[in-house]
């Protein structure tokens, strides 16, 4: 495999793992797809999980301002997908430190005593990005601490309804991945009687 993989490789070593599995699904939502993807099913195999993680790092070094300002940077993650993801970057890159959020009454939140300094630069990091939801709380969480978000960065994009945008910010990732939705009364799969495995998230 390259040093930074290509699209075609990144989706080989998903399909490999089991995280990109191709079928007819249906979703919590009611909406069904013909493809799936678990990163977690990439993520629990070492080489695998540094192969993707390492690759993402070189996009990230390859940066001119990311790489002028490493190692004094902060790899942060919305719990907890992007924890091994956010962790085996921030070894790639031996930035300053790793951290993340996580849900509390329903919102974003750090554990209590973590400190924020204004002036720290963040790069933000997760397994995938759909909707960009979490990833915009965290940035609002981020910069009203006073930091800097220097870039984004996923193993996966997986463009979703009305995604949230991220402007002026650097945006990485290994792969974009574009499975097709229908609602089941469009369904061609259902249409056409292929088996159907419900999928919880």
């Amino acid at each position: 495999m390259d040093l930074i993989p290509s699209e075609a490789q990144v989706n080989e070593l998903l399909e490999a793992t089991g995280a990109l599995q191709h079928g007819h699904f249906l979703h919590p939502s009611g909406t069904h797809s013909d493809a799936y993807l678990q990163l977690p099913m990439a993520m629990r195999h070492f080489w695998e999980s540094k192969t993707l993680s390492v690759a993402l790092s070189r996009k990230l070094r390859a940066d001119d301002e990311i790489r002028r300002c490493l190692p004094n940077v902060s790899i942060v993650a919305p719990a907890t997908g992007g924890l091994p993801v956010a962790y085996g970057v921030a070894e790639a890159l031996r930035a300053a430190q790793t951290y993340w959020a996580e849900k509390e009454d329903g919102e974003l939140a750090f554990r209590q005593f973590m400190e924020h300094h204004a002036g720290e630069r963040v790069i933000l990091v997760d397994d995938i990005l759909r909707s960009g939801a979490k990833l915009k709380a965290l940035q609002r969480l981020i910069e009203g601490a006073g930091a800097r978000v220097l870039a984004l960065a996923v193993l996966v994009h997986q463009p979703w309804e009305d995604p949230q945008e991220f402007p002026g910010v650097p945006f990485f990732k290994l792969t974009t991945l574009q499975p097709r939705y229908w609602r089941k009364d469009d369904c061609p799969l259902c249409r056409d009687g292929a088996p159907l495995t419900r999928v919880r998230v």
